[in-house]
């Protein structure tokens, strides 16, 4: 398929903004929303409405004064943008907790992008469907890759195994990986990654939350002084 010079150039950020817009407009146009204005978009999403404008500024795309943006519209541009318009397969490689938690939040929720096949090295779950989808072996990984077209791999495996399984994958010719593992892995050029380290995350939510709590302890204590001051007077 022919990419677009200006829509394969769009910034990383834009386009996880651009999947997160659709979501917020398919709610809106479920409930029997048909117009949506930017601050509206951005009250969602918690960003600036300048943000929101900036991003579909850079697709192209622009709403009226008067009603704003066409939601059934945008999304569909939205979709042109982000969809393979013949649908990517895609595989989860390790169906402990997380691997089974994946298919069932992921597994139907986009015609475009659809969890055709998932692995594991235990041989009580080969062979038996999660959410409908069959369980292969490890060792057939590459085969079954290539025989089914599968282009994206989703790895949930044992940090141990991040690598070694992530070289299958590559070998098999997947197209892109989203790596769930702590265990940062390398692929060739041709390969996009995408890492997410959940225990990461975490701290850096907990990391503001003690900020956040540490600067209202010493406003209480400022505010507590400034009280104590005055009556000294």
């Amino acid at each position: 398929m022919r990419v677009k010079k200006h829509y394969k150039n769009l910034p990383h950020k834009t386009i996880e903004r651009l999947s997160q817009y659709r979501r917020a407009l398919l709610i809106c146009h479920e409930k029997g929303k048909t117009h949506i204005f930017s601050h509206e978009i951005a009250q969602i999403q918690h960003i600036t409405a300048v943000q929101v404008r900036r991003d579909l500024m850079l697709i192209g795309y622009s709403g009226t004064l008067r009603k704003g943006y066409d939601i059934e519209d945008l999304v569909e541009v939205i979709s042109n943008i982000i969809d393979d318009k013949d649908g990517i397969k895609a595989a989860i490689i390790g169906m402990g907790n997380l691997g089974r938690a994946i298919s069932k939040y992921v597994r139907g929720k986009r015609h475009k992008l659809d969890i055709v096949a998932c692995f594991d090295s235990n041989p009580k779950k080969v062979g038996k469907l999660f959410k409908g989808i069959k369980c292969y072996s490890v060792e057939s990984l590459e085969d079954e890759i290539q025989k089914q077209n599968i282009k994206l791999g989703i790895l949930t495996v044992p940090a141990a195994n991040a690598k070694e399984t992530t070289q299958h994958l590559v070998n098999a010719g997947i197209r892109g990986i989203l790596n769930y593992t702590p265990m940062p892995v390398n692929v060739p050029d041709s390969v996009y990654l995408e890492e997410y380290d959940m225990i990461t995350t975490l701290e850096k939510v907990a990391f503001y939350i003690k900020i956040n709590e540490e600067e209202e302890m010493l406003e209480k204590t400022s505010k507590k002084d400034t009280v104590v001051r005055r009556r000294t007077r």
